[in-house]
């Protein structure tokens, strides 16, 4: 391998250079988009492992060193100083925003939140019991149907008002499908509201009496979004993508992106995390179950321990883990056994050789999923407070394909294992 191409010699000693891309930082890739037309084979990966499927300039992950960045800002420093509103105009438009372009930008946020009141009616349709993922998905796609005016994926003004108003109004269809779900009346947004505080108000308000927000869960949630709010190029991200590039609405892209999410390896690892909680039990039975989780033949696994991508330590665990001992401390929840039995386990977990050693640390998901059970958020609203945060990233990453000069529509190959090719037979002579 040269300095800036791999040579590629097959067996039949037929050879081809291949250009090495190199980005900022993290690994280099090898440019492969030839190598049908030249040697006529197809690489095979399955789960994308060692692929690259685009070129972004939105979030950098080193797994091994447990480093994110978002536009190049480490998420530690943003998880500290920033907001989800400003962090999500950094994902958006590459730059943090300066005093005057925040406030705008969080002005038209506020006044976005509202929905369509056929869109309302949309939800009389459900069952009671629907979860509320199938809720967001769909009512997330039929916005194409409401709002025709930013339909035209080529033009920026209507990406841009699409941007504005996905980012608003998905906490309102999410508390409309919590309210259902609740059997409560939908509580309409107050444009006096920031973000999360906004989101609590739509939650748990009701009518029949005043509802004093609770700083502490806004803090809370601000945060849980600010995490949430993109990592690379994930399942339900790449899924947006994929989606986005046959040309698609963004709000079916978008709705692609809420259904990849919905699964338990993905966004819904943190509703595992309190079906496990509640599978263990007492905290008696920890050591039982953590030795079934080092039996490699038991297929029970410590949901909400370990990543995929990060192989020292999730960054956004350890910023949360802070919070997650904050809001239980002051919203007076340490007294409850499964949150007792969750301090517990992440204690025996984080002192026992075999998950330091295999670098099993809890997650963001452990620690997501007993901040909105402390807070009072029902289980199956888990995954659709994940979606609220990654719809910034989700945006922010359709908005780069969608404007890519070379962007073309997704078409991955395979490897075909089926029958060769044979003739029919008439169904009299089989």
């Amino acid at each position: 391998m040269s300095k800036d191409v791999y040579t590629l010699t097959s067996p039949d000693g037929k050879s081809m250079e291949l250009p090495i891309r190199k980005g900022t930082t993290g690994p280099d890739v090898i440019e492969i988009g030839r190598l049908f037309a030249e040697q006529g084979v197809f690489t095979y990966d399955p789960g994308f492992v060692s692929t690259g499927s685009c070129d972004s300039d939105i979030t950098f992950i080193d797994g091994k060193e447990g480093v994110l960045m978002y536009r190049g800002y480490p998420v530690e420093q943003l998880a500290k100083h920033s907001n989800f509103v400003e962090v999500a105009y950094l994902l958006l438009y590459g730059e943090l925003p300066t005093a005057t372009e925040l406030t705008q930008f969080d002005t038209s946020i506020r006044t976005h939140t509202m929905l369509n009141e056929g869109m309302l009616r949309f939800f009389t349709g459900f069952r009671y019991d629907a979860h509320p993922m199938a809720m967001l998905s769909a009512v997330v796609g039929s916005m194409s149907a409401y709002y025709h005016d930013t339909m035209d994926i080529n033009n920026p003004e209507a990406r841009e008002v699409f941007t504005h108003r996905i980012i608003a109004k998905l906490p309102t269809i999410a508390a409309a499908a919590h309210k259902l779900t609740a059997g409560q009346p939908f509580i309409y947004p107050r444009n006096d509201l920031n973000y999360a505080e906004n989101l609590l108000h739509m939650l748990f308000a009701v009518p029949a009496e005043d509802y004093e927000i609770n700083q502490v869960a806004a803090e809370a949630l601000d945060l849980l979004f600010i995490l949430h709010a993109d990592h690379e190029q994930n399942c339900s991200t790449s899924t947006v993508r994929m989606a986005g590039s046959s040309g698609a609405n963004p709000y079916s892209a978008i709705a692609a992106g809420i259904s990849a999410l919905w699964g338990p390896a993905h966004g819904g690892a943190n509703e595992a995390v309190l079906r496990m909680l509640k599978e263990i039990g007492n905290a008696k039975n920890i050591p039982k179950f953590v030795e079934k989780a080092k039996d490699k033949d038991d297929p029970f696994r410590l949901m909400g321990f370990g990543h995929r991508v990060y192989k020292n330590f999730d960054p956004r665990a350890t910023i949360i883990r802070e919070m997650c001992h904050k809001v239980l401390d002051q919203m007076g929840r340490t007294d409850s056994p499964l949150f007792e039995l969750a301090l517990e386990l992440e204690r025996v977990a984080l002192n026992d050789e075999y998950f330091i050693e295999k670098n099993l640390y809890p997650n963001v998901d452990f620690y997501s999923g007993i901040i909105y059970r402390a807070l009072g958020i029902p289980t199956s609203m888990f995954t659709v407070m994940f979606a609220i945060g990654r719809t910034v990233g989700w945006v922010a990453h359709w908005r780069e394909m969608i404007t890519d000069p070379g962007g073309r529509i997704s078409r991955p190959r395979q490897l075909y294992s089926g029958a060769a090719k044979r003739d029919y037979v008439a169904v009299k002579e089989r």
